[in-house]
């Protein structure tokens, strides 16, 4: 029977996998900014103007000198003359002289000689427009409660972004702020890195598809598509090349093709050393250098094969539904990321309380599906005994690792390192959010 290779830590086998392909090529497409969620930014965004381009006011209130109001205060109000209102969506007519004010409403354009907006609470109008006048009469007086410093509740020409400002590097997400900010700009239309194809194969004489009635023996395939959905999230698009049964030349030839059509390839199951495991022999098949690694020291997930074959990676991932998903996180996510040409960025985690022991062996990775869950209040009274309130529990979920539901019901994964025997019940712990 055929022996596991030395097995290497997640991280030093990850990086094994990603120093042997060639520098990514990036394909892009020319599409609308409404619909670039989620996509990799193949270009870097030049701010074509400044944002906002015109001064403008953030509240309601009154257009004003922020000197004429210096001192103000309930007890001495200052008195401004009201000389009119600021239009929406249009440029005032007037312009501000000492001692007058104009009404705003948010997001209204200042007036030439305002360098402050006063919130209208803090104000008082001490007579109205005359009865039946669309205007001002020139007379209407404004009594300030409250002094604002010059650029108080102002947002600056340029304050957001200047013009010629690099907003959005090449290789950054776009997320529903950046496509706000991007039509902000007046920018409809971005160059975005073209989705990376993942195929996806599964294998066994015993899996079937979904929707058939199993018999005794027979599994549903479950890999595939919580694959798929997990490679769509990231970037991908994902192509089921559907289920080949044990036998090597079927194999070889699902995989062959998916390598020709796609840019990474997954099989899953036929990982483990056993005679009928042939994923391991199938990757040499199909080029060099073939499997780079073949064990990775972690659980779930040992069983994990990395290699790549004529300048593609193609990772066959344990058969066990909870293994496959975990080790998809580790090893295909940053594959996708990697092809996309997308910027490092730092994972979605947190820390919380670890509810009770957990067990580990030393000198493998471990990681944990976990429930997050909030804190109970304290029955105690304010004070030391209340220590711990609002934060958040990281409750473990104990299943093999052919359970679904115990990952299907977890918040996140939590990673008990190489060098641990395991952790302590009340131990902070970082979770990655999933």
């Amino acid at each position: 029977m055929p022996e596991f290779l030395t097995l290497l830590p997640p991280d030093e086998a990850r990086d094994l996998l990603i120093s042997h392909l060639p520098p990514p090529r990036i394909d892009s497409e020319l599409i609308d900014v409404s619909s670039s969620l989620g996509r990799i930014l193949a270009e870097a965004i030049i701010a074509p103007h400044p944002l906002p381009d015109f001064q403008r006011t953030t509240v309601d209130g009154y257009a004003v000198r922020a000197q004429d109001t210096f001192g103000a205060s309930d007890s001495l109000p200052a008195y401004l003359t009201l000389i009119g209102e600021v239009p929406m969506g249009d440029s005032p007519a007037f312009e501000l002289k000492s001692g007058q004010c104009a009404l705003i409403h948010t997001g209204g354009m200042l007036p030439n000689g305002a360098d402050a907006v006063v919130m209208l609470e803090y104000t008082q109008r001490t007579n109205e427009p005359r009865e039946g006048s669309k205007t001002f009469a020139g007379l209407d007086e404004i009594e300030i409660f409250r002094a604002v410093a010059d650029g108080e509740n102002v947002i600056r020409v340029g304050e957001d972004v200047a013009q010629g400002q690099l907003v959005q590097p090449k290789g950054s997400l776009i997320r529903p702020a950046e496509i706000g900010g991007l039509l902000a700009l007046g920018i409809t239309s971005v160059r975005v890195a073209n989705k990376i194809r993942v195929g996806l194969i599964s294998t066994g004489d015993e899996v079937i598809n979904p929707e058939q009635t199993p018999r005794p023996g027979q599994v549903r395939d479950v890999n595939s598509y919580t694959l798929s959905a997990l490679v769509e999230k990231s970037g991908g698009l994902a192509k089921r090349y559907g289920i080949i049964t044990d036998q090597f030349d079927a194999l070889k030839g699902a995989a062959a093709k998916a390598l020709d059509e796609c840019d990474l390839v997954l099989i899953t199951a036929g990982s483990s050393a056993s005679t009928r495991d042939m994923t391991a022999d199938a990757i040499r098949s199909l080029g060099t250098p073939g499997v780079l690694v073949h064990g990775i020291n972690t659980r779930p997930g040992k069983p994990t094969i990395l290699g790549v074959c004529n300048g593609k990676a193609v990772i066959g991932l344990p058969g066990n539904p909870v293994s496959a998903l975990v080790n998809g996180y580790l090893f295909v996510l940053p594959i996708i990321e990697r092809l996309l040409g997308a910027l490092p960025r730092p994972k979605a985690t947190l820390h919380a309380r670890l509810t009770v022991n957990l067990p580990s062996q030393a000198g493998r990775e471990d990681w944990w599906p976990v429930r997050l869950l909030p804190s109970p209040p304290s029955p105690l009274p304010p004070g030391e005994g209340r220590r711990g309130e609002g934060e958040i529990l990281a409750e473990p979920i104990f299943g093999k690792s052919n359970l679904i539901f115990t990952l299907a019901s977890a918040d996140g994964l939590l990673k008990i390192h190489a060098d641990a025997t395991g952790l302590s019940a009340g131990e902070m712990v970082e979770v990655m959010l999933i």
